[in-house]
Formats: structure tokens, sequence, C-alpha cells
């Protein structure tokens, strides 16, 4: 264990390489999510465009966890080589979804029950509940993302087929119809500013 914490060294370990592997794999999910974000709210589709910078946040969160990790095991101001393959993708909001949903479905189904199967046999049970936790986050990330780009494929971004509920994003005036209005009446916003609303409270 180091001075400064209760983890035990992770340095010489695979434990190790799998953190820095998830660490430049969020951080990177990260700034692409961000580029995305831009994209979608070019395109029209403010909610999406929110969605994005919602899981970058979230893909922020993870890639600091698992840095700590890295830090408080003994490996501040060390490298650790991770010879690893990251995407390349930047398209269209809709190969956007499609892109980030393998990325996403990658993470939780293979990489991050391998690194947790590893912590755990290295000995690091809480770092290994970490990956097994953020994988359920990655599963949540990939559905989402595949509705999107679901709802793009079958035009049923702002339109359903019932009678639902639309909020404006910016003013909050909610409409009822199977598609959202063009022009928001209240504020003048175009349909991009739509969402489906969902009481939450």
């Amino acid at each position: 264990m180091n001075a400064t914490s209760s983890t035990p060294s992770l340095e010489g370990t695979q434990t190790a390489t799998n953190l820095m592997k998830a660490f430049a794999g969020e951080s990177q999910a990260r700034n692409r999510y961000t580029f995305y974000e831009k994209i979608a709210r070019q395109e029209g589709y403010i909610q999406i465009a929110n969605i994005f910078h919602e899981t970058a946040a979230n893909e922020e969160s993870h890639a600091k966890r698992f840095f700590i990790f890295l830090n408080d095991g003994g490996l501040n101001q060390k490298t650790v080589d991770i010879g690893a393959d990251f995407p390349v993708a930047l398209n269209d909001t809709l190969t956007n979804l499609v892109s980030a949903s393998q990325g996403e479905h990658e993470e939780w189904h293979d990489l991050y029950p391998e690194f947790a199967k590893v912590a755990d046999e290295e000995g690091f049970p809480i770092i290994a509940a970490t990956f097994r936790n953020i994988a359920k986050v990655e599963q949540h990330h990939e559905e989402r993302f595949l509705t999107l780009a679901d709802n793009m494929k079958n035009d049923q971004v702002f339109r359903k087929d019932a009678k639902v509920a639309w909020i404006c994003q910016v003013c909050g005036y909610i409409h009822e119809g199977e598609e959202a209005p063009k022009i928001c009446p209240a504020c003048q916003h175009p349909q991009g500013f739509y969402k489906l609303w969902v009481r939450d409270y």
C-alpha cells in the first residue's frame, strides 16, 4: 500500500493496465460525445445533443474514478503503457449514435467484465466491483443510443403513433399530439427543441 491511501499497490499489475485502458477509453468517449453533441445541435436534434452532453459527463465521472484508483494505487507521477486501439468516428447524428452504441457495448459486454475478473484475481475487489457497476451504466448508454437511432431511422424523433405530450426545452410549453409543433407557439423556437414530456416527479 502507498503512504497516502488504503488502496494496495497497483504497480506492475494487469489491473493497472486495465484501469489506464478504461481511463483512456472513457476520456476519449467523453470527447467524442462532446463532438457528437455539437453535430446533433447543428442538425436540430436538441434532445439528442443534450443526451450526448449528459453521457459525456457520465464518462468523465467514470474516467475520474479509474484515474483515482491509479493515483491511489501508487502510480502517481508514473506512466502506464497500454498499447490499445481506439475508434475514429465522426459523422452525422444517426451514424454517431450507432458508433457510440458500439463503443458502449464493447465496454459493458467485453472489456469491463474481463477487467473485473482480473481485478478480483489480483486481489482488488473494490476495483472489480467498480468495473461491474460502471458496466451497468454503459449498458444503459448503449440501450439509449440504440433507441435514439431507431427513432431517427423510423422518423419517430418528433412524431409518435399515438397522442403524447411534448415539451419545449426552451420555454416549457407542453403540446399534446402525435407530433411536436413545427414552431413552438409560445416562444417560436423550432421543432428541434421539443422532446417527449414525461412526469418524473
